[in-house]
């Protein structure tokens, strides 16, 4: 087993990891469907199947070229202290969600992990002043994330991965208020999804500034019309 194998399989590590996926952080994932509830009423998805499908073209279409690319990115940042480097893949976020809603999401994401670091006190290990010291006015969700998931060991796989079964979770979790769905239903959407979570990840650490992209058309158009839906369980 090489180091960096090791040092991941850590006990404090791996707790931190579970940690920072969990939907019990206290940043509000669960609050947003990201068009899925749009996509409900548009007649798109409306079962387990389509379901499934849906949140796993998202996946690979969307965050395995926009928000995990950036993780990657930031976590290197983070850990070399370059706060213009951090500042300019925080513009990107910002500058790239196609919607009013998305962009909301990730900054009220994005605040309220700096509100979760300030709270944890000394126990935070000085995440609360490093996000501070950077200087993000406001803070986007991925480059936030990427801080606190920059604090533990290990290579950038391992934390991308986390990232994204954190959102994996809150996306089925809006399926089955959403569609609705049964709690075995999600889970064998959440099984599709490890499947393909690996292989988004790997493709998301291949992707330089060049090739990162945020164009996802059809999600869009439905975020847009999700802001005026007449019934909704998710915020704008």
């Amino acid at each position: 087993m090489d180091t960096a194998t090791a040092e991941v399989t850590t006990d404090a590590g791996l707790l931190q990891l579970l940690w920072l996926a969990s939907p019990a952080l206290p940043v509000g994932g669960f609050s947003y469907s990201e068009g899925l509830e749009a996509a409900v009423e548009a007649g798109h998805v409306d079962g387990e199947a389509s379901a499934s499908d849906w949140i796993t073209d998202q996946l690979h279409l969307s965050l395995a070229r926009s928000d995990l690319p950036v993780v990657a990115s930031a976590l290197t940042a983070w850990r070399e202290g370059d706060h213009a480097r951090l500042q300019a893949l925080n513009a990107w976020v910002l500058q790239t969600r196609e919607t009013r809603e998305l962009r909301q999401q990730t900054e009220q994401m994005g605040r309220s992990l700096a509100e979760w670091a300030r709270s944890l006190g000394e126990l935070g290990d000085g995440l609360a002043d490093r996000l501070m010291a950077a200087r993000l006015d406001p803070p986007s969700y991925p480059v936030a994330c990427a801080c606190a998931l920059a604090s533990r060991p290990g290579p950038a796989r391992q934390a991308l991965l986390a990232f994204a079964f954190g959102w994996a979770e809150n996306m089925v979790q809006a399926a089955i208020k959403s569609v609705p769905l049964g709690q075995g239903a999600g889970q064998r959407i959440l099984a599709r999804l490890s499947r393909h979570i690996p292989g988004a990840v790997d493709h998301a650490l291949t992707l330089g500034d060049t090739e990162r992209q945020a164009f996802t058309p059809g999600l869009a158009i439905l975020s847009a019309r999700h802001e005026t839906q007449y019934s909704r369980l998710f915020r704008s």
